[in-house]
């Protein structure tokens, strides 16, 4: 028999619809019986009802909308990305994005893994950039056709090198024995030269760039 692994996140949407649900059903029975509500079971009952259990939904539904949001599937589920996460998806594809989305620590989130903001505040700044992108989604891009929106699109600000080197450290002896990597090394620190550029890796996404 095959085994599956256990998603937590599905684990959090069962835990929101079970909190949701007893909490309800001891709305319904209270509404139904109407118990004395001096009593000290009355309260316990209500203070669940009304309270732990209605938290305890909300967490659980919140955090799971957050963890499904960092899905490359979730990424893909507007149609002017569907190039992007295509090309993650191929098996057989050597850009960049793809190659990221074979790694298996982070593979079906590298969207996010690869284009949020890190530091202190990073997640924050991420999803605000994320309603951006909404916005802009049901103000342009929603009516825009495919061919057009690929070549369209772009990052707001040019691809930061800090990005790739939360894993790919200039520091360790294997990047540093590469002449390439070496003759750079300032320069990459410096943001003067790509990581993702046509003159070193190349683009993570080149399907959606003008070739001329």
């Amino acid at each position: 028999m095959k085994h599956f692994p256990i998603d937590e996140h599905n684990l959090l949407s069962v835990a929101a619809v079970v909190c949701a649900a007893l909490a309800a059903a001891i709305l319904v029975v209270y509404l139904v019986r109407r118990p004395p509500r001096e009593h000290r079971a009355t309260k316990l009952w209500l203070l669940m009802g009304l309270g732990v259990l209605p938290i305890a939904a909300a967490t659980s539904a919140n955090v799971q909308g957050y963890k499904a949001t960092q899905h490359r599937a979730f990424c893909g589920s507007c149609h002017v990305m569907v190039p992007h996460a295509s090309d993650s998806d191929d098996p057989k594809s050597n850009s960049l994005a793809a190659v990221h989305a074979r790694n298996p620590y982070f593979g079906k989130d590298n969207c996010y893994t690869c284009h949020a903001d890190y530091g202190m505040f990073g997640t924050f700044f991420s999803k605000l950039g994320g309603m951006r992108h909404v916005w802009f989604y049901a103000t342009e891009f929603r009516t825009m056709s495919l061919e057009e929106a690929k070549h369209k699109i772009h990052l707001v600000k040019p691809y930061p090198n800090a990005n790739c080197m939360q894993c790919h450290t200039t520091t360790a002896p294997g990047w540093n024995k590469l002449p390439d990597h070496a003759s750079a090394k300032d320069a990459v620190i410096a943001e003067k030269v790509g990581c993702s550029s046509k003159g070193c890796h190349g683009v993570a996404h080149p399907l959606t760039k003008e070739t001329k």
